[in-house]
C-alpha cells in the first residue's frame, strides 16, 4: 500500500506542508479536479472553493477500488487506525514508499505556522467539547460528532507533542 494525498492546492503549498509536517508521503496538487478529484466522486459540489470532501480512496495494485469512505465535511475525519484496519481487512500489505521529493515551499497566505497549531487544536477541542455538551440532550448525534472530534484534536495535539520532544525523551 502506497500513501498520497490529493487536493486543489498548488505544488509549493504541498511542499511547505510536508516540510512543516515532516510528511512521509507525497501531497499530490488537483487545481482543476479532473486528475482524481471528479474521477473518484470525491468533489464537494457545495463548497464554493472547489474544495473535495474528505475521503480515503485504497486501490489495490490493478488500481481497482477496494474501500472507500467520504466524509460529510472537514470535521468527519476516518482515523488513521480506521484506514490501517481497513487496508488490514483487505490484506493490502504495506510496501516501501519513497520519501517525498523536496519541492519549493510556499505556504498558502492563511497558512497557520507549526508553533500556532497546538493552540489552534486546543481551542478546536474545547469548541467541539462545549458544542457537544450544549446540545446532548437535543441531538444525540451531535454529542457523537462531537466527542470524534474531540478525539481526533487530541490524536494531534499528542502527534504535535511527540513531535516538538527530543529525541531519546519518553
Amino acid at each position: 500500500m502506497r500513501i498520497a494525498v490529493i487536493d486543489i492546492d498548488d505544488p509549493g503549498q504541498h511542499a511547505a506542508m510536508v516540510e512543516k509536517l515532516d510528511l512521509p508521503f507525497p501531497m499530490l496538487s488537483d487545481p482543476d479536479r479532473t486528475g482524481a478529484i471528479d474521477p473518484y466522486g470525491v468533489a464537494d459540489p457545495k463548497d464554493p472553493r472547489g474544495l473535495a470532501h474528505p475521503a480515503v480512496v485504497l486501490l489495490d495494485a490493478g488500481g481497482n477500488e477496494r474501500f472507500r469512505f467520504v466524509s460529510r465535511d472537514f470535521a468527519d475525519r476516518l482515523p488513521e487506525d480506521g484506514v490501517l484496519e481497513a487496508a488490514r481487512g483487505l490484506g493490502l500489505a504495506p510496501v516501501g514508499q519513497d520519501a517525498p521529493l523536496p519541492g519549493v515551499p510556499a505556504p498558502g497566505a492563511r497558512a497557520i505556522p507549526l508553533d500556532q497549531l497546538l493552540p489552534y487544536f486546543r481551542g478546536a477541542r474545547f469548541a467541539a467539547l462545549a458544542m457537544g455538551l450544549r446540545h446532548r440532550h437535543v441531538d444525540a448525534s451531535i454529542a457523537d460528532d462531537s466527542k470524534a472530534y474531540v478525539a481526533l484534536m487530541d490524536l494531534y495535539v499528542g502527534i504535535l507533542r511527540d513531535r516538538r520532544r527530543p529525541a531519546g525523551d519518553s
